[in-house]
């Protein structure tokens, strides 16, 4: 007879989860980096056993929820009785310590899945990964302000932000090294043919190219919020648009967008691609796959 099978989660705002499991494998808590017991009640209803937990939160736990497809991975294949529950709590207690995203971690988990399956699946091999962390705020500055007048006012308010700063532009670079009266850096190679190198300004996280560093880190949101394809590119690769999205999609919780409203000469060549108009639709673009991912977003215009 056909059922249903159930894993119900409440994240509850005074800092507990409520924990409702049914029939699926048992929810697994990784705490301190490693996997950890929590308490269960066991409940009788309808003929049915019902397991229920009240487990008070604490920074950087994860759960990881899962269907009965995941421990069934590999059944003779890769493994006898399939891919156990502890062995799948050791391979996520060494995404932990990385220190991916919870959806990167989701990802990799159900690719891992599909691997033992031989990417022929036999059962629905679903995930869900939570992870709890404090709050982290991240700057980012783009492009001039449209008056000259607004530059000090522009860096003055960027560099009084708490947290990360990315500045991408070089003539923006240049601004901020000014304010900062301290020297560029330039990178003379970079990693990636396709994206511009990096420089460095002492008092600044990271400084890169402008419009095609910033539209390969669209490229990269939209597909994290999507099919999750190119993780491994901005996870591993160490370009301006890859550091990038580290930044935003892993570290930053709330993200403060400083963006300038000048034309660029360059940018008005007919033979480049982007535009000035296009540059606005790239930040509006990127804002709104970060507010998808969950994040605060506010931006300012100068």
């Amino acid at each position: 007879m056909a059922y249903s099978t159930f894993t119900i989660v409440h994240l509850k705002t005074n800092g507990e989860a409520e924990l409702i499991q049914y029939d699926n494998p048992h929810v697994i808590l990784i705490r301190n980096g490693d996997a950890a017991d929590y308490p269960e009640t066991e409940l009788n209803i309808g003929g049915k056993k019902i397991f229920r937990s009240v487990i008070a939160l604490k920074e950087n736990d994860v759960f990881v929820f899962m269907s009965d497809g995941c421990p069934h991975a590999g059944i003779g294949t890769a493994y006898n009785f399939g891919w156990e529950h502890k062995d799948i709590s050791s391979y996520m207690e060494g995404l932990v310590s990385i220190g991916y995203t919870a959806r990167t971690m989701s990802a990799m988990l159900v690719e891992e899945c599909s691997r033992l399956y031989g990417g022929r699946l036999g059962d629905d091999a679903t995930a869900c990964v939570v992870k709890i962390r404090s709050r982290i705020p991240m700057n980012i500055l783009f492009g001039p302000p449209s008056n000259r007048d607004d530059c000090d006012r522009m860096m003055s308010l960027f560099f009084s932000k708490k947290g990360k700063h990315i500045i991408c532009g070089g003539t923006t670079s240049s601004i901020a090294a000014k304010w900062l009266g301290k020297p560029i850096k330039a990178n003379l190679s970079s990693p990636d043919k396709d994206i511009p190198p990096t420089a460095e300004i002492e008092g600044v996280d990271l400084v890169t190219e402008g419009v095609i560093t910033v539209s390969k880190v669209i490229e990269y949101a939209e597909d994290h919020i999507g099919e999750n394809k190119l993780y491994e590119e901005w996870e591993h690769y160490n370009n301006g648009a890859a550091q990038i999205s580290r930044m935003l999609f892993e570290e930053a919780t709330d993200i403060n967008f400083f963006v300038g409203r000048a034309v660029n000469p360059a940018h008005q060549n007919a033979e480049l691609p982007l535009s000035f108009s296009m540059k606005m639709q790239l930040v509006q673009r990127l804002t709104e796959s970060l507010k998808a991912m969950g994040k605060r977003i506010k931006v300012s215009y100068f």
